[in-house]
């Protein structure tokens, strides 16, 4: 991790996918426990060549991990939530992003606009979002806060490996 302004950043950035790469990438996102096997007659190599790829995109670090996608409701987390953060000063103090040691809190980010930070966030109900609420009232610099609650989710997906090359008209009408 480099680190600038004293908080660590990610800096390890992968070079560039090639279209096979992002094959096999889009592939694992579906499914990382695919078989080498069943994973490259789903893009058109041997079993070889997908975990020889396979095993550069880990080395290169275009795959960083493979982790489970949990069910929020099976862990008694049903209840998602946006929440901006105004702070005094810079948003990302060592202070602030000690938040990340509640579970509930999936994502911080340091954002543009009409309020510094952006945090993901998911509870068991409200009573568990106001505590949360109340402990990021008690961090350094914390001015004020706008919660939005997730009523329904019709996208939820992890980072896509495909990108789009000509953006195609969307047809509003239903």
């Amino acid at each position: 991790m480099k680190k600038t302004d004293g908080i660590p950043q990610d800096s390890n950035r992968a070079p560039a996918a090639d279209p096979m790469d992002r094959k096999l990438l889009g592939q694992l996102v579906e499914d990382a426990t695919l078989s080498y096997t069943e994973l490259g007659k789903r893009v058109g190599l041997s079993a070889p060549a997908a975990h020889e790829r396979v095993k550069r995109l880990r080395q290169r670090g275009a795959i960083k991990t493979v982790s489970t996608l949990i069910d929020p409701v099976s862990v008694d987390k049903p209840l998602l939530a946006f929440v901006h953060v105004d702070t005094a000063g810079w948003g990302k103090t060592p202070a602030f992003l000690a938040i990340r040691q509640y579970p509930e809190v999936e994502e911080i980010h340091s954002v543009a606009g009409d309020a510094c930070m952006l945090l993901k966030v998911r509870t068991s109900g409200t009573q568990a979002l106001e505590h949360l609420l109340a402990q990021l009232y008690a961090a350094p610099g914390v001015k004020a806060t706008r919660s939005y609650v997730v009523l329904s989710t019709y996208l939820e997906r992890p980072v896509q490996a495909e990108t789009t090359q000509e953006w195609p008209a969307i047809n509003w009408t239903p």
